[in-house]
This record gives C-alpha cells, sequence and structure tokens, in this order.
C-alpha cells in the first residue's frame, strides 16, 4: 500500500541549525523538498566527492587479490591517486614526444647537436638539410655535403649559408642516445606508478567509505542551504525547513519539536503537491519491488499501489514464458545456491533471490501441468511425470473435450481444433486477459466511487466482457452469445453518459462525452487490441519449445551406432549441442519476459486501464 504522508514545516532559530538539522536527520523521516541551492561549503564537499569517484575509477581498473596482503592506508589515499593520475599523463605526454622526436631523427644517426654549435663558434657552418631528390637537383652550385640519400630524398648539410627556399632541419635538443636513455627513465617511472596504483587498488573499499560520507554530507549542506531565513532582528532569525513525513511517524516529530523548542506544522497534501511515493507491504507481496527497483518505476502519490496483482500476473506470465519445468528447476537450484551464499555472508536472503525462487516453482508448477521437460516427448517422460500432466495442455496426449463445467458458457464448434491443447492455452491467454484488465476497472471504480464517473468505468467493465467474447468468437471460433453485442453496446453507452458527470449540469456533461466521441471510440478498440494482445505468452511459449524440439533433434539426429570413439564424440558433440541450445533458450525466454510479461502488466494492465503514469519519485528521508 501507499503509506499516507504528511506536508511537514519546521521553523528553527538559524542560530541553532547545524545542530537542529543533526537531531532532525537523527529521527530520519522527513524527505526534504529537494530544491537547487549552491554555497561554499556544499561545492567543497562536491569538490571532494567528485575527485574521489574519479580516484575510484581508476583504482577499479586494477584487479586485487581475495587474499592479497593489506597496505597500510594512506592519510589521503584520493589525493594520492590523482597525483599518480597527473603524473602518469605528463610522463604519457613526455614519452609520446620522445619517441615522435627519436623517430624523426634516427635517420641521422647519433650525432651531438652541441657539436655543430661548437663548429659554427669556430667559424665552420653547417646546416643540416632533409631535401627532397627534385629540391637537391636544382641546388646546382651551392655548397652541400650529401649524408645520406634514398628514395625518400637526400639528408645533408649546407656549408656557409642556408639554401634560399628551403627550411632547415629542426636540431633536438639532444643526441640520440640521450633520447633513448630519457625515454628509458620515463618508462621506468610509468612502472613504479603502475605499482603504486596497485597497492592502493587494495584500498578501494576507504574510498567507498568516503564517498558514502560525502553523499550524507552532501545531502546535510544541502538542507542547510535551502533553509529559507527571516530576520526578526539584527541578532536574530529564524529558518524554516519542509519536507514530508509519513502521516505515522507526525507524533514522533511533535514530541522531538516539544523537546528542541521547533515550531512544527503540518497539514494534508493540497492538490497541486507532488509528494514522494513510500510503498509499504507484507513480505510476500514486497517480493515485487526489486523488479520495480530495476525498471525505475515510481507510482504516484495519489496512483495504485500494484505490487500484488503485478506479482500474481507477473509470477503467471513467468512461467508461461519459460514453459519448462526443467528450466524451472534449474533456475531454482541457482537461485537456491546464491540465497545460500547471501545468507552465510549477511545473515539474510535479498527479496530478489527471494522473487527468482518464486518465479522457478511456478514455471515447475506450469511447466509439469504441460509435461514440459526439456521439450522431450510425452511418451519419454517417466511414468511419475505423466501423473502430473493436465491432459488439456499436452498436445501430445489424445484430444480431451474442453471442460464440461464452462461448456454451458462457451459453445465451442462442432468440428474440434486440430490441436486441443493449443487452443486451450489460448483460451487462457484470452481468460486471463479479461481477469486482470476487469481487476483494473473494479479499482478505478472503487477509487472514484461515490462520484458518478464511477458508474462510466462500470460501464466499460461491461464493455470488455463483450469484447472478451468477440475475441473468442473471432480468434477461437467460440460462438459469439447474444448477450455479448448488448455488453458492448450498453457498456460504451453508459461511459458516455457518466465520463464527465463531475458536477454541473447532467446534459451539459453528456455533450462534453460525446464531443470526445472519436479518442472513446479508439480507446475502446485499443481494448479490444489489448486483449488480443494476450496471445503473446501462448506464442513466445511455443516458440521456446519449439527452438527446444529442433536443438533436441539436431542433438540425436546422428544416432549412436558407430566405433567406440565415433560414439563418445557423438555423445560429446549432442552434449554440447543440448547446452548451447537449451542455454540460449533460456536467454532468449528471459529476454521475452522483459519484453512481453512486463509489458503486459506496465501497459496493458497499469498504464491503458487503470490510467498509471508513474509519475511518483521514492521517498527518501533525511537521514544518516
Amino acid at each position: 500500500m501507499i503509506v499516507p504522508m504528511k506536508k511537514a514545516s519546521i521553523i528553527l532559530a538559524t542560530a541553532a541549525q547545524e545542530k537542529d538539522l543533526e537531531k532532525i536527520r537523527d529521527l530520519g523521516v522527513i524527505h526534504i523538498e529537494k530544491k537547487t541551492v549552491s554555497s561554499e561549503s556544499l561545492a567543497k564537499v562536491v569538490d571532494q566527492k567528485n575527485k574521489a569517484e574519479t580516484a575510484l575509477g581508476v583504482l577499479r581498473t586494477y584487479k586485487t587479490a581475495k587474499n592479497a596482503a593489506r597496505f597500510a592506508i594512506e592519510k589521503d589515499v584520493t589525493a594520492r591517486v590523482l597525483d599518480l593520475v597527473e603524473r602518469r599523463k605528463n610522463l604519457q605526454e613526455q614519452r609520446a614526444f620522445l619517441l615522435k622526436e627519436t623517430s624523426r631523427i634516427e635517420k641521422w644517426g647519433d650525432f651531438s647537436p652541441s657539436a655543430l654549435k661548437e663548429l659554427a663558434d669556430r667559424g665552420v657552418i653547417l646546416i643540416p638539410y632533409e631535401l627532397t631528390n627534385k629540391a637537391y637537383a636544382a641546388l646546382k652550385d651551392e655548397p652541400f655535403i650529401v649524408l645520406a640519400k634514398d628514395k625518400t630524398g637526400v639528408r645533408g648539410v649546407a656549408v656557409g649559408r642556408e639554401i634560399v627556399g628551403e627550411s632547415p632541419f629542426a636540431l633536438p635538443q639532444c643526441s640520440l642516445a640521450e633520447l633513448n636513455d630519457k625515454a628509458a627513465r620515463v618508462v621506468q617511472e610509468l612502472g613504479a606508478i603502475e605499482i603504486d596504483l596497485q597497492r592502493l587498488a587494495e584500498n578501494k573499499s576507504a574510498i567507498e567509505s568516503d564517498l558514502k560520507i560525502f553523499d550524507k554530507t552532501i545531502e546535510f549542506e544541502t538542507a542547510s542551504a535551502g533553509l529559507e531565513k527571516a530576520s526578526l532582528s539584527a541578532d536574530f532569525s529564524l529558518s524554516l525547513l519542509t519536507g514530508w513525513a509519513p502521516a505515522e511517524t507526525v507524533d514522533a516529530l511533535k514530541v522531538a519539536a516539544a523537546e528542541n523548542g521547533w515550531a512544527l506544522v503540518t497539514d494534508d497534501p493540497a492538490e497541486e503537491d507532488k509528494p514522494p511515493t513510500l510503498v509499504r507491504n507484507n513480505a510476500f507481496v514486497r517480493l515485487i519491488a526489486p523488479l520495480f527497483n530495476f525498471l525505475g518505476t515510481v507510482p504516484g502519490y495519489r496512483e495504485y499501489d500494484i505490487s500484488f496483482s503485478y506479482l500474481l500476473f507477473f509470477c503467471l506470465f513467468f512461467a508461461m514464458i519459460f514453459g519448462d519445468a526443467a528450466y524451472g528447476t534449474l533456475i531454482f537450484v541457482i537461485t537456491f545456491c546464491i540465497g545460500l551464499n547471501y545468507k552465510k555472508k549477511t545473515g539474510r536472503t535479498p527479496d530478489a533471490v527471494k522473487l527468482f525462487g518464486l518465479l522457478s516453482l511456478c514455471t515447475i508448477v506450469w511447466g509439469a501441468l504441460n509435461g514440459a521437460w526439456f521439450a522431450m516427448p510425452y511418451e519419454k517422460l517417466p511414468s511419475a511425470l505423466q501423473t502430473l500432466v493436465l491432459p488439456q495442455f499436452n498436445s501430445d496426449i489424445p484430444l480431451s473435450p474442453f471442460p464440461g463445467v464452462l461448456q454451458k458458457l462457451f459453445k465451442i464448434p462442432a468440428d474440434q481444433p486440430s490441436n486441443t491443447a493449443y487452443w486451450n492455452v489460448q483460451f487462457l491467454c484470452f481468460t486471463t486477459a479479461l481477469i486482470q484488465l476487469v481487476w483494473a476497472h473494479i479499482k478505478n471504480i472503487k477509487k472514484l466511487l461515490p462520484s458518478l464517473v464511477a458508474v462510466a468505468q462500470a460501464g466499460w467493465l461491461l464493455m470488455m466482457i463483450g469484447l472478451y467474447f468477440l475475441v473468442l468468437s473471432m480468434l477461437l471460433q467460440v460462438e459469439l452469445p447474444g448477450f455479448a453485442v448488448y455488453f458492448i453496446g450498453i457498456g460504451l453507452g453508459t461511459y458516455f453518459i457518466f465520463a464527465e458527470q463531475r458536477g454541473g449540469n447532467p446534459i451539459s456533461n453528456v455533450g462534453k462525452s460525446f464531443a470526445n466521441f472519436l479518442p472513446t471510440f479508439l480507446n475502446a478498440v485499443s481494448s479490444f487490441a489489448d486483449i488480443i494482445s494476450y496471445i503473446r505468452l501462448f506464442a513466445v511459449g511455443l516458440a521456446g519449445a519449439s527452438i527446444a524440439q529442433s536443438f533436441n533433434s539436431m542433438a540425436v539426429g546422428g544416432g549412436v551406432g558407430g566405433s567406440v570413439l565415433s560414439v563418445v564424440l557423438k555423445i560429446f558433440a549432442a552434449a554440447l549441442i543440448l547446452a548451447f541450445g537449451h542455454g540460449l533458450n533460456m536467454v532468449m525466454n528471459a529476454l521475452s519476459v522483459i519484453v512481453h510479461g512486463v509489458r503486459l502488466n506496465l501497459l496493458e494492465y497499469a498504464g491503458n486501464h487503470l490510467g498509471m503514469e508513474w509519475s511518483g519519485y521514492a521517498y527518501k528521508p533525511f537521514s544518516k
């Protein structure tokens, strides 16, 4: 359920606001309204956090051994890391320059640039040049000593004066040997830096701890800077803190206010307010919370908490998409092992692990009822597993009639479908759609009562029932009952009459409703499509089963005859094919759950029929 919120305003003395904010943080119940603020102290902490994140990002590139000896934590490991990174950057730039310079002069051999300067001081002027063959041929009588010549050009020195129109070769600062020595020293220093960073990587947890402290400090400084202030005199001013607190915590706030001399005002949220959302459920319903966290979906404060219904239908969708009891067993074993490991380390089992355990059990039950165990044929299953199969859901069992209790309501065509099991699963998909979407409109009716608009939702619910029978008639050849057409007409008409009855002239309100005829009609068509959309559960499950059967056929297609070596190789190849094929199928099923199972809950159910926009933001109290 969504916990009711109260808007809390606390007035405190500005002179004591730091101390009072600490006490408010100790209470840990107020979600402070976010504001864009700035202060010198806040900027300083943000800068420290950014530096720590940069340092941690560097250290995370270094692997640390589990049993490696721990080095002493430096006084400021972040500053040390950033200093090493800056030095490494400078050295890398220096190495790049040295390599470029070495490449530029190595064709000249090892010589000392200072020797040319000494000769120039003595009156012997030698100016180095790198000339193209064409430029060299054009020198004519210019005094030029050739040192080397190849296809790329001519290297040499001009004697006495520069060559007109040509740029002299830029002399290096030192000889080739000295450049190589400098490059070697740079490489050595870079190696030492890598050793230091590897050593500091053993203390990543220290920076991670600092980041948690920085986050809380930033939160505190933001709260402090966001307080509204009013001066009552030259020496005295007040600060105002506003936020949201669960209604159940108001008494504790009142006690704290009385003890600390704060002025406290609490009020219900106004229509224009957007309080944070705090969802609280029992241990079972809370299992779906990890999925909501993964999707990043938070219901608005005035929207629905659909955790319970979402969990129930998601379990069914997951089981129908995976569809195989053996897959469910594998998931359960993996989940069980992960759960034991977490339990051993932390003393508790995460809700995400419990959720996968529940999903795997649902998959096992669904797969067992269908006789699906790695897509093996029914006749090859052990007798114990065959007894678990529900005949209506297994296509390998002789055709079984539609359950008699339902034949009175659903008039099945005289010519039985070629595959009763497929027909039954499709029927289940459409029936699941009806149940879930009707559930949505019942929730809408309950929320809107006693407003007349609730009658409009009842009309839409009636129309959904009629559309359900229309879908069965069109896709499963079930005879369309006469009442279905009346349900569609009466339901749509009821919606038009009551959709805008929010007060005022009833006749005028009906006119407003009919003014939206086209959007309403398109929504009705969309509802028809929403019911059909649930066929994806059958289609995706069938596709997964077909893929599994194909890999099974590939694995055993060659038989097991031949020499001993041939048999061993065939068995090994079959094992690889089965492991790869079923592993790939499970991965594809997992993606299908996200694409289809999540979609049916979020779009068709919550979006189209509950009208949810997931516009909320999570309640995060100001706390330690």
